[in-house]
């Protein structure tokens, strides 16, 4: 993103303002009336149409409100997340958030990296969820190739992604109990989040960015004694759950904060297009692993949460929730995970054992032209979706028959939400504003990526 800057001269000062175009708020004044009702979330559709049952006030004059900057330094806009917004005293009228600030070009960057490469550039994006990114990037691929991949494999990756979705909510959990003053809750969520990065250190050598979902299975097989990990983690957390309820649920200061605070409707949620527990918080039971099952989510059983008003206090309990659904998965994970491979035995995508590079020349020669050029995808266009702890996570591949995507584009559910934050302050005060950005739950290396 460029700034545009504009240089204004004072005999003894040289003063420089930056902007940021088309992203910033403006004064009213310089403001047409349909992008005022676009700036708090009125119109919702491209064609128009008006959702809200009333407009903006557009005869309010300038000189009654202010526009302040939040962010995008501010700790608790959870990153790089810079809003504008103007206030009528402490009310909220209209909302903008400005992004860009951690622009990396991870989709043009993994144009130019195989697709054995790939993994490594997804699964930075929402760093909270890496192994997610990884399972959709993978299934894309593996559809372009058309290759099958090991019951095993796919039963690892599903409890994998599942306990990154249980770490995931307890981060959620810590910096939200955190921004409403609990910090005992901080404490907590990331005391429980350490079993579970501790287990994926010990799977894959890594705490955050695995790489460890692999095109055509997993990296390497689960180590001995992960079965009785995985249970010490079920155990631990899903008891702790109720320790969260004691702290938070019943409080009276957080209900207070959370209940009737910055609700949507079904109807709003889905003009918008948000996913996720912001859209499940309206009561619409949309969650892809029960509507458009992958991996062997047909095969377990579990519920999707929903809730009623939309609230800040739906979208709390939808995802304290969804940890012990979680657990629930997983501990089926142990119970019906198959023998056999971790991943596919098809030598186009999968590397030689490590013991036969020493022994073959054919083995040496085809382990370097696989981490080297990559493997060679046939033509074609895929998506592939899953259900990320934040909503709809898919992933766009169009091969032109190399060994490099000709083009990829993610549908991040943070980037999409964050849609929803204008219409959710509207009309709310300025000391909601932190606890509305939370309950988003945005990851802004997802949203600007």
């Amino acid at each position: 993103m460029t700034d545009t800057f504009r240089t204004v001269e004072r005999p003894d000062t040289l003063t420089v303002e930056t902007s940021e175009g088309a992203q910033e708020l403006r004064q009213r004044e310089f403001t047409a009336n349909e992008e005022l009702n676009r700036e708090v979330g009125a119109v919702l559709r491209l064609d128009g149409r008006v959702l809200s049952s009333d407009s903006i006030d557009v005869e309010r004059q300038d000189d009654e409100t202010m526009i302040i900057n939040m962010g995008p330094s501010h700790p608790s806009t959870h990153g790089v997340l810079r809003l504008m917004l103007e206030l009528d005293g402490e009310v909220v009228l209209r909302t903008k958030s400005v992004i860009g600030y951690l622009h990396t070009g991870m989709e043009k960057t993994g144009e130019e990296l195989s697709y054995v490469q790939g993994g490594t550039n997804v699964t930075r994006m929402d760093y909270l969820s890496p192994v997610n990114n990884e399972i959709s990037y993978c299934l894309a691929v593996e559809k372009l190739l058309g290759i099958e991949v090991p019951e095993r494999a796919t039963w690892i990756r599903m409890m994998m992604g599942e306990l990154n979705r249980i770490s995931s909510h307890l981060v959620w959990m810590a910096t939200n109990g955190m921004d409403l003053g609990s910090t005992s809750m901080m404490i907590y969520g990331l005391r429980e989040r350490e079993l579970v990065l501790a287990f994926f250190e010990k799977v894959a050598g890594l705490r955050l960015n695995l790489n460890y979902v692999r095109p055509g299975g997993v990296a390497a097989d689960l180590p001995d004694g992960w079965h009785d990990d995985v249970q010490v983690i079920c155990d631990t957390i899903e008891a702790r759950t109720y320790e969260y309820d004691q702290l938070l649920t019943g409080q009276a200061i957080f209900r207070n904060r959370m209940e009737g605070v910055a609700p949507i409707t079904a109807e709003e949620a889905l003009a918008l297009g948000v996913t996720g527990p912001l859209l499940r918080s309206t009561g619409v039971p949309w969650d892809l692993r029960r509507t458009m099952p992958y991996l062997a989510y047909d095969q377990v059983d579990f519920d999707v949460i929903v809730g009623t008003y939309g609230d800040n206090f739906d979208r709390y309990s939808i995802r304290l929730n969804e940890i012990r659904e979680s657990v629930k998965i997983v501990r089926q994970c142990l119970d019906m995970m198959p023998r056999g491979d971790y991943r596919t035995q098809d030598s186009k995508v999968t590397p030689p054992p490590r013991a036969r590079i020493d022994e073959s020349m054919e083995a040496l020669i085809h382990h370097f032209k696989l981490f080297t050029e990559g493997f060679h995808v046939p033509i074609g266009e895929v998506y592939s979706a899953i259900e990320s702890p934040r909503g709809e996570l898919g992933c766009y591949i169009v091969s032109d028959g190399g060994p490099k995507p000709y083009r990829i584009h993610v549908r991040a559910p943070s980037f999409v939400n964050l849609q929803a934050v204008p219409l959710l302050m509207r009309g709310g005060l300025m000391s909601d504003t932190i606890t509305v950005i939370s309950t988003v739950d945005p990851v802004m290396g997802e949203v600007d990526r």
